[in-house]
């Protein structure tokens, strides 16, 4: 006696009986005619079905039906064969999903396609085999959730796949386009933009002491993905990690600056990325011009911070002085130098850096290296004894902020 079905498991099928056989060898000869039929006239009012070449119609969709009713009437002769061989509707299914027919369309066509097996397998039954034919369904209805399942779940490996190697190919492009291992012009029209464009750049906080995770880093990259594509209603042409990084996007004549674009944009991803998300917005004339504008909405980003300005939106005018103090020129050395004293003291070069973005407060200061505000008073003492700035004047503090972004900006 066979035993009852696993839990979630679909019993097995049973044996057609004779009379149904009987019924569905009648409509073996006629499989090259319905086959010819659905490619042909059942199909063609399913959306963007009339708009797929004659030779695939004739060729590959034809046979593709023809393959699913020899299918079905192999089975009903031997229902304890194998499962099915659903190989030939996994590679259509895939090819479709290449091509960009919908999954919707897809689906529909095979399910137009077990209709008019019924539609036949009916034409054929004779008065008295009403009982076969409804065996016939029962096995058809069966057989159809299989085939369904399997052609969906193609689909959608196949259209996930495509997305993942169209959205890397972007990213190289992008990552060529701003290292200048890409020609500017050719990288721009392969991403589809065109004219001037606006380069972001986006820095993510960081969560102090927060263990790595792969799953959770590539979880945040989507996701952020997912709001500027959400947000500008297009895929975003990004190149993101858990720091952040860069995105462009075209210029719009009623945003030219990007100013509104920019503000929007922190607002949906701080939802996802935490308050503290900092972005700068600069625009590029020209192709060309796209690597340098990369690299200045950075330097705007850490400099807004160096200047312990809040998180958010950042523009050139914001830190406009302090951008000039951090640019090189013939004093540029001498500024930097003036650190030496204590270049080989991370932990004063640090003290200080925190110091000065959070402007001076020593309170704020000490909770975020954990020190006690002594212990920063103390540091801050020995900065001005070894280097000779005056932290707390305007001027000290000035060269100080000066001397630190000149000397990250030497180690890029």
């Amino acid at each position: 006696m066979p035993s009852d079905p696993l839990p979630g498991q679909r019993a097995p099928h049973p044996t057609p009986s004779p009379a149904a056989q009987t019924l569905a060898a009648r409509c073996e000869s006629r499989v090259n005619e319905l086959a010819r039929r659905m490619a042909r006239e059942d199909f063609e009012r399913l959306p963007g079905y009339a708009e797929l070449p004659a030779d695939v119609k004739d060729v590959e969709v034809a046979a593709t039906v023809r393959n699913g009713l020899r299918l079905f009437l192999r089975r009903v002769r031997d229902p304890q064969g194998r499962a099915g061989d659903y190989s030939l509707f996994r590679e259509r299914a895939a090819q479709r999903a290449e091509e960009g027919m919908p999954l919707h369309t897809l689906l529909r066509s095979h399910s137009t396609a077990a209709y008019v097996l019924w539609q036949a397998l009916r034409s054929e039954a004779a008065e008295g085999e009403e009982g076969a034919l409804i065996e016939l369904v029962d096995f058809l209805l069966r057989g159809h959730e299989a085939v369904i399942g399997a052609v969906a779940e193609t689909y959608l490996v196949e259209q996930a796949t495509l997305a993942a190697e169209h959205r890397e190919h972007h990213r190289a492009l992008l990552r060529g386009l701003l290292d200048g291992s890409v020609p500017a012009q050719r990288a721009l029209e392969e991403l589809g933009l065109e004219g001037r464009c606006l380069v972001v750049h986006l820095q993510l906080p960081r969560e102090e002491g927060q263990a790595p995770s792969d799953v959770a880093d590539r979880r945040l990259v989507r996701r952020l993905q997912a709001v500027l594509d959400r947000t500008l209603n297009t895929e975003a042409v990004a190149l993101l990690d858990t720091d952040g990084g860069h995105l462009i996007i075209p210029q719009q004549a009623d945003d030219p600056d990007g100013i509104r674009t920019g503000e929007e944009l922190t607002t949906r991803l701080r939802q996802v990325g935490g308050d503290d998300i900092r972005m700068a917005v600069v625009g590029a004339a020209a192709a060309q011009d796209v690597p340098a504008a990369a690299r200045t909405a950075a330097d705007i980003v850490r400099i807004a911070r160096a200047c312990g300005r809040p998180p958010g939106l950042h523009l050139m005018n914001d830190v406009l002085l302090e951008y000039h103090l951090s640019r090189h020129n013939e004093s540029s050395d001498q500024i930097a130098a003036l650190l030496n004293p204590i270049a080989d003291r991370p932990d004063l070069i640090e003290t200080l850096r925190v110091h000065l973005e959070h402007r001076h407060d020593r309170r704020n200061t000490a909770r975020a290296l954990g020190l006690h505000p002594n212990t920063v008073d103390n540091r801050l003492t020995r900065i001005t004894k070894l280097t000779g700035l005056d932290i707390a004047s305007a001027r000290g503090s000035a060269l100080a902020l000066a001397a630190l972004l000149l000397r990250a900006d030497n180690r890029r």
